[in-house]
């Protein structure tokens, strides 16, 4: 059997390369003679994840566009330069089949690369605002796979391309998952308390943690207990909340009994939360991060609340009494939580690593 290589390029932030990671995963169990190899940056999240994934990868040194330092774009330049070499010198050892890339700036020389090569390359964009590099080379791509079907109208796809909405790829919910009893349980909560899962990703999100400890100190409504992430880094000004009613952890992995115990979720609009919170069929209320590169979060929130998913909550808008009145309404409107559930689990695709892999195989003739 022929070992075949397929480069994954991208990286930065874990939006880019969770995805990766997870289509390369589901393509060597669909074809056990393909062999990912990762292309990241030095300076991204890749530098930490990429060591314990189990894939060969280089790690180069590359550089974001700086808008608001221009003056700092020569690293840009002399990192493409110093890219471009080293993935030569990695394809004249077996050169790729294809080049998958899978977005933020760790993608785009390596993109580059394959055109200039003649060397298919296919695209995942997981946000309904596609970045920089995927607007670049979607023009050029044989495949195109989105996370927002909102996506396809902000690309100029090449006539033959294949465009297909097969959503973010996430580790899908356990089947069975485990049931809200049980998960309540875990956590040493009633069987009829309602939970609420706050949480702001793996760095957490001081807004949120800012606003969720002042709704703790007014005081939370009858019934309402909280699951809250705060992120390793904020850890520390919030474990003393802790308590009959509140639940506070730094990082929740695995999150599975916390998603299985939630009757509602706050969270900022990341396209790998959306896509898990859809998954499981939770009703969300979306806080974006205003900072996040070409507001790309409020995008993903307009998006999911247009399809009646979620509630958009602007970080502008978020107070302790704001939240405190937004949780109670939900609470008590069970039809509305019912009818965000079902619009979620409508936007869900849980097999969307699968669904992505198979496809390729295809696009390469693997299959």
């Amino acid at each position: 059997m022929t070992a075949v290589r397929v480069l994954f390029a991208g990286g930065g932030t874990g939006g880019h390369l969770y995805p990766g990671l997870a289509i390369a995963r589901a393509l060597v169990r669909l074809s056990p003679s393909m062999r990912p190899h990762f292309i990241g940056a030095r300076r991204g999240i890749e530098k930490d994840v990429l060591p314990g994934s189990g894939f060969p990868y280089t790690l180069l040194d590359l550089h974001p566009l700086y808008r608001q330092r221009p003056w700092h774009n020569w690293k840009t330049l002399v990192g493409g330069v110093s890219a471009w070499r080293a993935i030569s010198a990695l394809a004249a050892d077996q050169r790729p089949a294809a080049v998958v890339g899978t977005g933020g700036y760790a993608a785009g020389v390596a993109l580059a690369w394959a055109r200039a090569h003649g060397v298919p390359t296919m695209l995942h964009e997981p946000d309904s605002h596609p970045g920089l590099t995927t607007r670049a080379f979607a023009g050029g791509a044989r495949a195109l796979y989105l996370g927002f079907p909102e996506a396809a109208a902000r690309l100029a796809a090449a006539p033959d391309a294949s465009v297909h909405a097969f959503g973010c790829p996430i580790d899908p919910p356990p089947s069975p998952p485990p049931s809200p009893a049980e998960a309540r349980a875990h956590w040493g909560f009633p069987t009829n308390a309602f939970v609420v899962l706050i949480v702001g990703g793996s760095q957490g999100a001081r807004a949120l943690n800012e606003a969720t400890a002042e709704w703790v100190a007014q005081g939370l409504p009858p019934g309402v207990v909280l699951i809250w992430a705060t992120g390793r880094q904020q850890a520390a000004a919030y474990l003393d909340r802790d308590g009959d009613r509140v639940r506070v952890r730094p990082y929740l992995s695995p999150i599975a009994d916390a998603y299985a115990a939630a009757d509602l979720a706050v969270a900022r609009a990341g396209a790998m939360s959306i896509a898990e919170l859809c998954a499981w069929g939770i009703p969300s209320v979306l806080v974006p991060l205003p900072t996040a590169a070409q507001d790309h979060q409020t995008h993903n929130a307009r998006a999911t609340a247009a399809a009646g998913a979620a509630v958009h909550l602007p970080q502008a808008d978020l107070t302790a009494a704001h939240l405190d009145a937004l949780v109670r309404s939900l609470q008590a409107d069970a039809p509305h939580r019912q009818a965000l559930r079902d619009a979620a689990l409508a936007r869900a695709h849980p097999d969307a690593a699968e669904r992505i892999a198979r496809s390729l195989l295809d696009t390469l003739g693997r299959r």
